[in-house]
């Protein structure tokens, strides 16, 4: 009877889940002790590629290379402060999991009510859904670059990426981190090549990445975008709220004694290094991106700066900056890496984004679905706009139609910055509280920038909105600034309700605690 019962719970195809977080692979993977610090760094590295990978997926290419395109070198500040702000928030989300042995969705559940677990749930589901729908558009635009598929039924095949996902979950997750870290690589050196061969004003390089007001101010607009939408695109892009949630489920992979605290301190340590060297590969990846959108190409030479507009202009001569890239040009091979890595880079946020869905539903719903059904729901769902977009521009000039997803792809990145609060926050009032750190709380400089962070990308968010209403070119001007206003008011009280609840929530499990412990 006993057997019965589990083959018929191994069939459905939602289970409750209330465990641990990703149980299958928690506290798989053996470390060192006492051993030299590569070695030991070596045994740690891997978690830090995977988050690594939601800074350098294709909607970082488009925020990147039409910000170069648009702005020269303006907003690499924007690209080095983003960077910076991700180094030091996944430190926390890497820090929690590893002392509470919860991620961040179930460290937010533990401490709300049913009702706003859930709205955070879809809120999030809804910021996985816009990175989906960039890795859709990147993916089916290299293949019908590299093997001249239509647009449409590129779209369906990336929904196959499913049966990717399918063999990795069968090779252990320790050659998945490989996988990653490889493709990565692949990227880095793609980009690096091209930007080598296009000798760009380096001077300005480094002078773009000291802060300025340019960086965010609303004029100049260049092909729909100002400075400031250009920036939330790149934050929104680079400093991705699912990537928390994932960053804290998987620092627990590796496997340690808890009740050790030197156990515990050296696996904040070189989860740490291990994230920071990752991301640090990821800013050089964005900031050669953006290089590549100035000095590649010759200035105010592409009208197209859409992957199709890109890979065209890798293609023609007229439109490169220098004797050695047009050398290079001719022989197709600037294009060919180009959607080599587009490729690359769609197929490693397909791992990233699945194990994301599921951490954040088990810990905020305590559902459990099998990945590949995970997988296959979200692109699918994912799916959905990138058709409509194509099918609306049909009839439109070739150029409108690669800005139409361009434009799609930039939006759904500007989405991805208005989520972002509603994890950054809660990952920042648990990581400062004694009751779920003890003597790992934050100490007081993280908690300073943290709170800045916080406070800062909120208000650039919100003072933006208006703008990015206008934007999207559904309504007029009034219209937009009514909606916008409405939509700041639900954020701020959904913001205010957060941090009532996670203070409250944070207090109640202080007091069960301490009552626990003077019980025993």
């Amino acid at each position: 009877m006993d057997n019965t019962k589990n083959q018929h719970r191994k069939l459905r195809l939602i289970e409750h889940a209330n465990g641990k977080s990703l149980e299958e692979i928690n506290g798989t993977v053996e470390v060192p002790h006492g051993k030299g610090f590569f070695r030991t760094l070596f045994a740690y590295s891997g978690p830090g590629a995977l988050v690594a990978v939601g800074y350098m997926d294709p909607g970082n290419w488009s925020t990147s290379i039409t910000g170069g395109q648009s702005f020269q070198y303006t907003l690499m500040t924007t690209i080095l402060i983003s960077s910076l702000i991700a180094m030091l928030l996944q430190y926390m989300a890497a820090k929690l999991g590893i002392v509470s042995q919860m991620d961040l969705a179930q460290a937010i559940r533990a401490r709300t009510g049913k009702a706003l677990g859930v709205i955070l749930w879809l809120m999030t589901e809804l910021a996985i859904m816009a990175t989906d729908i960039a890795e859709v558009i990147g993916a089916a635009i290299a293949l019908n670059l590299l093997f001249h598929i239509p647009l449409v039924l590129a779209v369906f095949i990336t929904v196959l990426d499913v049966l990717v996902l399918l063999l990795l979950t069968k090779i252990g997750f320790r050659k998945i981190e490989a996988i990653v870290a490889c493709l990565i690589l692949v990227i880095l050196a793609v980009f690096a090549y091209q930007v080598a061969l296009s000798h760009p004003d380096w001077a300005g390089v480094f002078k773009g990445l000291l802060p300025t007001k340019e960086a965010i101010a609303k004029e100049p607009v260049v092909g729909g975008i100002s400075p400031l939408t250009g920036s939330l695109g790149i934050i929104g892009a680079t400093v991705m709220p699912h990537n928390l949630y994932l960053h804290s489920a998987i620092s627990q992979t590796r496997k340690i004694d808890h009740t050790n605290a030197e156990d515990i301190k050296q696996t904040v340590r070189f989860t740490a290094w291990d994230s920071n060297i990752q991301l640090t590969l990821a800013f050089f990846v964005n900031a050669l991106l953006l290089i590549m959108g100035v000095a590649v190409f010759k200035n105010g030479a592409v009208q197209d700066s859409s992957f199709f507009g890109l890979y065209d202009a890798l293609n023609n001569t007229d439109m490169l900056s220098n004797g050695l890239l047009i050398a290079v040009a001719k022989s197709g091979v600037l294009s060919t890496l180009f959607a080599i890595a587009l490729l690359a880079s769609g197929q490693n946020s397909t791992i990233t984004g699945t194990l994301t869905g599921q951490v954040i539903m088990e810990g905020f719903v305590h559902m459990k679905m099998p990945l590949w059904a995970r997988r296959l729901i979200t692109r699918l769902l994912s799916v959905v706009p990138v058709l409509v977009c194509v099918a609306m521009t049909a009839h439109e000039s070739t150029i409108d139609q690669h800005a139409s997803l361009n434009i799609l792809m930039e939006n759904s990145q500007v989405f991805l910055a208005f989520a972002l609060p509603f994890s950054m926050l809660p990952l920042l009032i648990m990581t400062n509280s004694d009751t779920e750190m003890g003597q790992f709380k934050n100490s007081l400089w993280v908690r300073v920038l943290g709170w800045i962070s916080v406070i800062g990308l909120t208000f650039l968010n919100l003072y933006n909105l208006p703008q990015t209403y206008e934007g999207f070119g559904i309504w007029s001007k009034g219209l937009s600034d009514v909606l916008a206003w409405i939509s700041i008011v639900v954020i701020v009280v959904l913001l205010a309700w957060t941090c009532f609840e996670l203070i409250r929530g944070d207090r109640r499990l202080a007091a069960e605690r301490e009552k626990h412990t003077w019980e025993k």
